[in-house]
């Protein structure tokens, strides 16, 4: 059950009334939690680590009120950077992005940011990303440019 003393209640800034809320969980005492990861066509630098040490902050601060918090951070290993980059050095996408995977999660260790329940690739949603896509397509709220398909 969550702590939920006046001492140890979050309140965050909400964007869209622009002020700060107490923090309620849709489905209490589960909290889900998405944080977009890194893009890995390069090493980490700080403001990267700025960025997840912040989520873990947020994170253990959830797990401390008793939450139960569903964390899910995902890796982008394909893009238009990453693909140029691969075929410039002669490699597959995977083989040009693992080395900058594993120094990320080298990198979250030595700082020691909690893993994380969930760690998705894009590379493993290609397919459901298309068909988005396609759906997007099929109801208007898509165009395309040079062959890239915006919304």
């Amino acid at each position: 059950m969550p702590v939920t003393t006046t001492v140890q209640q979050l309140r965050l800034y909400n964007t869209r009334t622009r002020s700060t809320d107490a923090f309620k969980p849709i489905n209490d005492p589960t909290v889900l939690m998405y944080v977009c990861g890194p893009t890995v066509y390069d090493e980490a630098h700080l403001g990267h680590a700025r960025c997840y040490i912040t989520w873990d902050v947020l994170f253990r601060f959830l797990k401390h009120l008793g939450y139960d918090v569903k964390y899910v951070r995902n890796i982008t290993d394909v893009d238009d950077k990453i693909i140029d980059n691969a075929l410039k050095e002669g490699k597959s996408i995977q083989e040009f992005t693992g080395p900058y995977v594993d120094a990320f999660l080298q990198d979250l260790e030595t700082l020691r940011i909690e893993t994380v329940e969930h760690r998705p690739r894009a590379t493993e949603h290609i397919e459901t990303m298309l068909d988005m896509i396609g759906e997007l397509e099929k109801r208007g709220h898509t165009y395309s440019v040079e062959g890239n398909v915006y919304f």
